[in-house]
């Protein structure tokens, strides 16, 4: 309907405009990568939102649920157990007073490491943007009863983030990311009272369906109490290699509006998430039996509910859609370009030039990345495969990263070996098509049957596999190596336990600004080579707060499913 298109227009204008606009705020290639570090709890909170929640965790949380039952919740809840952790990552992050991630890395590490983290972010960030491409494209063509092809959705969408994103970098992302946080919320809850009212609310919808372990929140096969610690862990150890933690941690004004954001708009993810569950048992209600595609019943509720309610309403929840790609692949983008640029380009390639220079380079690199994710979204056989990959790749660096925050003794040759040995165990425990190497032809008959599901190696404990041996190889390269130079490890934690002042001047990264004493040295292990810092007041109490909050939802959720 023209209504529909008006208010896609309308929105798709209007977030541009906001977007560009942001371009004059850009002085310099960390104010364009970091932003001004200027931004308050409630932008940090819409900002950790929306880069944080994406169209393909709707349309994958709802297929899994269609396949799997309510336990399809932990395809986004994996990190809600790892949530009170970023009350605690935080401000270490933050204290790095860094631009990227691989700031820090080289610092602690070495300059071999930094550009090693440079090269696996990009790609985590490609697959990211990939999946969310997907994920969307596959709405859209539900939604518009396939009027709109994924080709010509997947270039509007990139056209449109990558004009603003490109323009006015992380100050453009925060900015929209506040209007289209809302959105988001409202394409969460849109469809649900409709969709529900039609199959009689949730007593109506347990009558319609009849397998009682549809309402489970662990399944008694691939979704199990295992399935959901495992993936957790994973989730926690991936989570601090994620290119754009720096800016979710490091944009905020200080810690306490970094940690306030990064948690509350996490938690408004999760509640999103239960939105999107309920919307998935509903498909599951109304369209078992037929041949839907999973990946098409979101679209699909709201091609056949919202057009009988009101006028325009698909054509809001189209833009509340692409308000949730948008918001998170302009911050791909840019965290992507910043790896690129300052990790790689600036150090090896073409040091010593202006900003203006820079700047240049890192736009041209948020192209180029874009252009990998569009490859790697028609590449994709499934949303849900494309965001298990994503979950794999993600921790691959993790327990390097893990190790450098509390070990001195982790060391750059382990750094690699325990990456690239992770990438390899996993290469090696998968099925690799266009190499004709198949792990479960040859070994899946060997493994006791707690390991396998449906005949092959199940994914925890894949990921059991690669995370132990990543761990084990960071233990072992690391005894038998040099340690690295003490000086340089006082620098790092001297810096990482000595809070950012307001208003404190930019630095080089993990440098304290002239006049700032570094903070006493408190651990909880009173051990040279360990560097666990004994929490704060504030620490402790956000972290057991944060864990109520956890327990409220996992109850609230529990509490929906019985009435």
């Amino acid at each position: 309907m023209l209504i529909d298109w008006l208010v896609i227009a309308v929105y798709l204008v209007g977030i541009t405009i906001i977007g560009v606009y942001a371009t004059r705020r850009v002085k310099s290639s960390s104010n364009f990568f970091i932003s001004d570090r200027s931004f308050g709890k409630l932008m940090m909170t819409f900002f950790s939102f929306g880069t944080g929640t994406n169209t393909d965790q709707a349309v994958s949380v709802a297929s899994k649920t269609y396949t799997s039952g309510a336990s399809g919740i932990w395809y986004q809840w994996l990190w809600l157990f790892s949530t009170p952790f970023y009350w605690l990552l935080a401000p270490l992050f933050r204290r790095m007073r860094a631009v990227t991630t691989a700031d820090y890395l080289l610092v602690r590490y070495g300059q071999s490491v930094a550009v090693l983290f440079a090269l696996v972010g990009m790609l985590q960030l490609a697959v990211n943007i990939g999946v969310v491409l997907k994920a969307s494209s596959a709405m859209i063509t539900a939604v518009s009863g396939g009027a709109i092809s994924p080709e010509i959705a997947i270039f509007a969408m990139t056209v449109l983030f990558v004009v603003y994103g490109v323009s006015g970098g992380l100050n453009a992302a925060i900015i929209t990311d506040l209007i289209q946080g809302i959105l988001t919320v409202i394409l969460s809850f849109l469809i649900l009272p409709f969709a529900l009212s039609a199959v009689g609310g949730m007593s109506g919808l347990r009558e319609s369906i009849a397998d009682p372990e549809v309402f489970s929140i662990v399944a008694p096969n691939e979704i199990t109490t295992l399935y959901v610690i495992v993936i957790a862990v994973n989730g926690l150890i991936g989570w601090v290699t994620s290119p754009y933690s720096m800016a979710m941690c490091g944009a905020g004004r200080s810690e306490y509006d970094a940690r306030v954001g990064l948690v509350a708009g996490h938690f408004l993810k999760r509640l999103c998430t239960i939105a999107w569950v309920l919307t998935g048992l509903v498909a599951i209600a109304l369209y078992a039996g037929t041949t839907t595609n999973p990946d098409h019943v979101y679209g699909l509720l709201a091609r056949d509910f919202l057009p009988t309610i009101a006028p325009g309403l698909v054509g809001l929840f189209i833009a509340s859609m692409l308000a949730a790609v948008m918001s998170s692949c302009d911050t791909f983008m840019v965290s992507a370009a910043a790896l690129f640029t300052e990790n790689v380009y600036k150090p090896l390639i073409r040091p010593g030039r202006d900003e203006r220079h820079y700047i240049l380079v890192g736009r041209i690199a948020s192209v180029l990345v874009v252009g990998s994710g569009i490859v790697i979204a028609f590449g994709l056989s499934s949303v849900v495969a494309g965001l298990e990959l994503f979950w794999i790749v993600q921790a691959m660096m993790g327990v390097a990263i893990w190790a450098s925050f509390f070990w001195r003794r982790a060391t750059a040759a382990a750094a690699w070996a325990s990456t690239l040995g992770g990438f390899a165990t996993w290469f090696f425990t998968s099925d690799v098509a266009m190499v004709g190497w198949s792990f479960n032809d040859n070994f899946a008959h060997l493994l006791p049957s707690f390991m396998l599901f449906e005949g092959r190696l199940s994914l925890p404990w894949q990921m059991i596999i690669y995370l132990v041996v990543g761990l084990a190889i960071m233990i072992v390269v690391s005894l038998v190596t040099h340690a690295p130079a003490r000086e340089r490890l006082d620098r790092v934690y001297e810096t990482l336990r000595t809070p950012v002042e307001p208003g404190e001047p930019e630095t080089a990264p993990l440098t304290l600004p002239p006049g700032v004493a570094p903070a006493p040295r408190s651990v909880l292990i009173e051990h040279p080579d360990f560097e666990l810092m004994k929490p704060t007041r504030t620490s402790v109490i956000g972290f057991l707060g944060s864990y109520a909050v956890v327990g409220l939802l996992i109850g609230l959720f529990l509490w929906i499913l019985r009435i």
